[in-house]
């Protein structure tokens, strides 16, 4: 079959994810849910549970980055080349608090080569609460096997 030929860049990107969520123990572990994906951008979800709380009674910084990290690859792998992160910076604008319904989108700014630049914003409701800058770099592979062998065939 010829998955490129049918695929819009769209379907692809969303093939690309469900062939990687199938592997994310870690998302799923934490009750991450993917809401859209489309070429070079990712939504996904994530509620602040107890277990997500730090000393201060806010959300742990750790758990807000683990979402905003998960969505950039979503988005950096959606191209049907694997991918990871080579760096990430964050900033953190304002705590979440338990309970919130963290939202994180990414959006892709550059892919040349091997390497692309993301910016992934968290959100709870429509107020920004940290923003990573990603960095990602191609290792070779693909998630979608068949559009591969159909681009090498190019």
């Amino acid at each position: 079959m010829n998955v490129k030929a049918t695929l819009s860049p769209d379907d692809l990107a969303r093939a690309c994810a469900d062939a990687m969520w199938k592997e994310d123990d870690a998302s799923q572990g934490l009750g991450m849910e993917i809401l859209q994906i489309r070429a070079g951008e990712a939504v996904m979800t994530m509620t602040v549970k107890p277990h997500m709380v730090n000393g201060h009674g806010i959300a742990h910084g750790g758990f807000i980055f683990l979402l905003a990290d998960s969505t950039f690859a979503f988005a950096c792998n959606s191209h049907n080349e694997r991918a990871v992160a080579a760096q990430c910076n964050i900033t953190f604008i304002r705590p979440g608090k338990l309970g919130d319904r963290l939202v994180a989108t990414a959006r892709e700014i550059s892919r040349t080569g091997r390497s692309g630049i993301y910016d992934v914003r968290v959100t709870v409701d429509e107020t920004a609460i940290a923003e990573l800058r990603g960095h990602s770099r191609t290792i070779g592979g693909a998630w979608v096997p068949a559009a591969a062998t159909d681009a090498k065939a190019r």
